[in-house]
């Protein structure tokens, strides 16, 4: 037991100590990237600092794999070249026995992330969005969905509107049970408008089956009117715009993501994306144990052997190759090529069983 904690402590030092090197890095690259992003503004280099401590967050978790192989590799090498590995190996403990401590760890490394880290990169993300869009005077267009349906907000400069719809088909541009909620420009209600169906067409909403309430006037039932199919309100919002206002499922906390599904698949929308984010930071404590055991099966030997630095490099192209194919297997199930199981599963149950058999080739020889 105190070999096993002596081993877990030394990999979550290795573990603390590049991630604070790719911390450092990532930081300074955004800093200057936001540097250029920001010159047309009035924002200064304290407000750079700040969007590039946001962003920095999500960009260091979704390298969490590569960041766990290079703390296995340098946990190992530091072992070897110290000799505590032909100690422990003469002290009768094997190989593998010896992988438990940091393979455990690794994997309470994962669940620390899906479960705590991955909501605070989700509030990080938004909390970068919310400043950007002031730092630049973004436009005002939102989307979002709950339980009572479809919610959009589009604005201009003669107001906002607020659009509420039971249902939409898959891109929402077609929305059904439609409620538009007229402001003007003081942020007042100024009129309100229900339709059967709206289509978004170039710069509008076309509508069918609509009617409408002057909400300024003392009696707005009494003055309704029903409008002639066709009518259309003005609208920036486009196809493409509608689409990018999900935004990445990273931004949805882990603990939400099952509700968020939930109600995408009611209004209408495809909640693919979000399903295999969802099962890929499911699989992602067993993604990182096998680099744990990618890194082992390279780089746990002694010394002594000689070609120590390509066997660095083969341990650290495995990685990469293990990372790029799980991005890949993640695009192919967004796209619906695969199964959303099989996108998010393969690729840590594969590396998982390539390492443990490279092992096992060891140990027996």
């Amino acid at each position: 037991m105190t070999l096993s904690l002596y081993i877990a402590r030394r990999f979550l030092a290795s573990f603390a100590v590049v991630l604070g090197v790719f911390f450092g890095i990532m930081l300074l690259i955004d800093t200057i990237d936001q540097l250029r992003g920001l010159n047309q503004s009035d924002a200064g280099l304290l407000s750079a600092l700040q969007l590039a401590a946001l962003n920095v967050p999500e960009s260091l978790y979704r390298i969490l794999p590569l960041i766990i192989i290079l703390a296995a590799i340098a946990l190992f090498m530091a072992l070897a070249r110290s000799s505590e590995l032909v100690v422990v190996r003469a002290a009768g403990r094997s190989g593998l026995r010896f992988l438990i401590a940091p393979v455990l760890t690794a994997l309470a490394c994962g669940l620390v992330a899906v479960a705590v880290l991955n909501p605070l990169v989700a509030a990080t993300i938004k909390l970068h969005d919310s400043a950007q869009a002031r730092i630049a005077n973004a436009g005002a267009s939102v989307l979002s969905v709950t339980a009572n349906g479809l919610w959009l907000r589009q604005g201009d400069a003669g107001g906002q509107t607020v659009i509420q719809a039971e249902r939409s088909n898959a891109d929402g541009t077609e929305l059904l049970g439609v409620t538009f909620l007229l402001m003007d420009e003081t942020g007042l209600p100024a009129a309100r408008i229900e339709a059967r169906q709206a289509i978004l067409a170039p710069g509008a909403w076309q509508l069918t089956g609509a009617k409408r309430w002057d909400l300024t006037s003392t009696n707005p039932e009494q003055t309704a009117e029903r409008l002639a199919d066709g009518t259309t309100i003005p609208s920036d919002l486009t196809r493409e715009g509608i689409r990018d206002s999900f935004g990445s499922p990273s931004a949805i906390p882990f603990w939400s993501l099952p509700e968020y599904i939930a109600g995408l698949e009611r209004a209408g929308f495809s909640a693919r994306n979000h399903q295999v984010w969802f099962q890929m930071e499911l699989a992602q404590p067993l993604l990182l144990a096998a680099m744990v055991l990618v890194a082992a099966g390279f780089t746990m030997r002694h010394a002594r052997f000689g070609r120590t630095g390509i066997l660095v490099l083969l341990a650290v192209l495995s990685g990469f190759a293990i990372f790029f194919l799980r991005n890949f297997a993640q695009v192919l199930g967004e796209n619906g090529q695969i199964p959303v199981a099989l996108a998010a599963w393969a690729p840590p149950v594969a590396a998982t069983m390539m390492a443990l058999g490279l092992l096992l080739h060891l140990e027996d020889g």
